[in-house]
């Protein structure tokens, strides 16, 4: 197969392991940053050009856009399906996930176990909203926010009405959630392949911190999840409409609570504390899906 690995950086953990599992299973591969692409739109051939190069012949693409390139690296993403050819990840599901608000709204529609939620866009509804999400403490999150950025932990009324005013002050989007105490500072990340999850590791916060993120200094350590966590994992990605997902729960008293689903999710955190070979996996997954019959008929009818 020749595999397009979209990309702006060639020499990241995640996109290095997918070059070593392509060449492991002699498969031609080529890393396409997207923002050096462009695009010829058209009803009979679209095509997609790079420093000159028209990209044709791809069996499969594996989407890498970082959340600060999502509109772009969605609409290269696109032009590759207008072409007939198979997405890890659609378009699509990636939009739908990166919108925080809206893929909880999804979640919901699902009945999918998540931490009780508010939005509102004017600070006379804090007093309200705060009331709706069962008092503080809560957490305070900026739609835009990646990585634990922007992600607030607010343990007074007095103190959540004073950080939101200052985010709607500042004409941020914000979301406010009930704060999951007996997560103890502490979620699992379940790694979804189709309808398994192949691997999940336990985030654990540093001392006097609540955000459990790598980035933010977090530690993690292999973990045995219940069947419940790991149907619930698969929901939430089926719900966003992703193949491969980081699905990022926590365990509360009525059960798991999903907190995100990550389109793109890392894979140093999940192979070093697995010890799976997650990259080989996915292109596995690719393996099967581009080789059925269903697939080759889809691809050829669009």
């Amino acid at each position: 197969m020749k595999i397009g690995i979209l990309s702006r950086n060639e020499n990241l953990y995640s996109t290095r392991r997918l070059i070593e599992a392509c060449e492991q299973r002699g498969h031609e591969y080529k890393i396409i940053d997207a923002l050096r692409c462009y695009m010829n739109i058209n009803s009979t051939q679209p095509s997609i050009h790079l420093k000159g190069e028209d990209l044709v012949g791809f069996d499969a693409v594996i989407p890498r856009i970082g959340a600060s390139v999502t509109f772009y690296g969605c609409a290269v993403l696109r032009q590759f399906e207008m072409m007939g050819v198979y997405t890890l990840n659609d378009s699509v599901a990636i939009s739908r996930s990166r919108d925080k608000l809206r893929s909880l709204q999804l979640l919901s529609r699902k009945n999918i176990g998540m931490p009780i939620t508010g939005f509102a866009s004017k600070p006379g509804d804090i007093k309200d909203l705060l009331g709706m999400v069962g008092g503080t403490p809560v957490v305070i999150k900026l739609l835009e926010g990646t990585q634990g950025i922007g992600v607030v932990l607010a343990e007074t009324r007095k103190a959540a009405e004073s950080v939101i005013e200052a985010f709607m002050g500042l004409k941020a989007n914000i979301m406010v959630q009930e704060y999951i105490k007996e997560a103890g500072g502490a979620d699992i990340r379940c790694f979804v392949i189709g309808d398994k999850v192949i691997a999940a590791m336990k985030r654990q916060a540093l001392p006097g911190e609540f955000r459990s993120n790598l980035h933010r200094g977090g530690s993690a350590s292999l973990v045995r999840i219940t069947p419940e966590e790991r149907k619930t994992a698969v929901a939430a990605a089926k719900a966003m409409g992703l193949h491969v997902a980081g699905v990022d729960l926590l365990r509360s008293e009525r059960g798991p609570l999903v907190m995100e689903v990550n389109s793109s999710p890392g894979l140093e955190g999940i192979e070093t504390a697995t010890g799976k070979d997650v990259a080989g996996l996915i292109i596995d997954h690719i393996e099967k899906i581009v080789s059925s019959p269903r697939t080759r008929t889809r691809v050829k009818s669009k």
